[in-house]
């Protein structure tokens, strides 16, 4: 679906007609910096198609973003930049993490984005710019920046919840709190996977674009708004790092909590049951009822019975409990 396409002509927004014409004109000025800026969301085969014949974008460009599911990349294709960004929502109501992807074909005068899913919609993205005309007139290299600003800066609100889902699980963990699983653990831990395949492949390329020995960007002022957006992405990736670890060592401490837990209860078990063990023999010894045992005919041998039962049971109980065993 295209959802909005227009002109900016010296930062400002004008229609769009026939995309072969208004790129034809506005190549006609080789000095200027207007571009063309169409928003497709989740397009079909057929309106992508629409859009590559008329800007000719690079085929190997065409055929990852018809695919999808791309790694987080910036390749250069002749004049033609191709961007993949990793697009993340969280869902309260499950602490889920939902994935989706951004795509930008940048080439001469015009910029092509391509959302699939429903994370990190742009349609903020373009408000905003056209409220910042001095932005805008950098030319399409600004959407670029504003979209990948956008992405980091929805990392940070992600990496709020995270961590604070982090800090519930730290909490239950070692407080003994029966909301602790390892299923819960496990599942913020897959989160925190999605997290980081999203954002750590994007340090490489955002660094390339603001490195001035290899940036395809000759505006230092556009290279030092993508360093900016870096420095977010790293303590994004700082974070989510840190937060893997400390998964880990939550699940392992869990286990070992579990294991300690299950080594008491065995204890207690094998005490009661050492316990229960005494009365059973000697009921069994009795219970034979040979006629040549002599105190099957006296007058107390029942309740001497009884009560080495109990002296027994007795004396054991309590040297399991002086050994912390109960």
């Amino acid at each position: 679906m295209i959802m909005d396409q227009a002109i900016y002509r010296d930062g400002t927004r004008g229609p769009c007609g026939d995309l072969s014409d208004e790129l034809e004109g506005l190549r006609a000025d080789p000095t200027g910096n207007d571009f063309l800026w169409i928003g497709l969301k989740n397009p079909t085969d057929a309106e992508f198609d629409l859009v590559n014949d008329e800007l000719k974008l690079h085929p190997l460009a065409v055929e990852d973003a018809v695919r999808g599911n791309q790694r987080a990349k910036i390749e250069l294709y002749d004049n033609t930049i191709f961007v993949v960004l990793k697009t993340l929502r969280y869902i309260e109501s499950s602490s889920d993490i939902e994935t989706g992807e951004v795509m930008l074909f940048v080439g001469d005068r015009f910029v092509v984005t391509v959302r699939r899913g429903e994370a990190n919609p742009l349609v903020g993205v373009r408000h905003r710019l056209e409220h910042d005309p001095d932005l805008l007139r950098h030319g399409a290299i600004a959407v670029v920046h504003a979209v990948m600003d956008s992405i980091v800066d929805n990392y940070l609100r992600v990496d709020q919840e995270v961590a604070q889902d982090l800090d519930d699980i730290e909490t239950a963990v070692f407080s003994g709190s029966p909301d602790a699983s390892s299923t819960t653990i496990y599942k913020l831990k897959r989160e925190v996977l999605e997290f980081r395949r999203a954002a750590v492949p994007l340090a490489g390329p955002l660094r390339m674009l603001h490195d001035g020995s290899r940036s395809p960007l000759p505006d230092r002022e556009m290279r030092m708004l993508f360093r900016d957006v870096a420095d977010h992405l790293l303590r994004v990736i700082d974070h989510v790092e840190s937060y893997d670890r400390l998964l880990t060592d939550m699940l392992n401490v869990h286990l070992t909590e579990i294991s300690v837990q299950q080594n008491s209860d065995m204890r207690k078990i094998s005490a009661w049951v050492a316990i229960a063990a005494v009365p059973t023999m000697i009921a069994g010894i009795y219970g034979m009822n040979f006629e040549n045992m002599p105190e099957l005919h006296w007058r107390y041998g029942y309740f001497l019975a009884l009560g080495l039962m109990a002296a027994t049971c007795l004396a054991l109980y309590r040297a399991f409990r002086r050994s912390g065993w109960l």
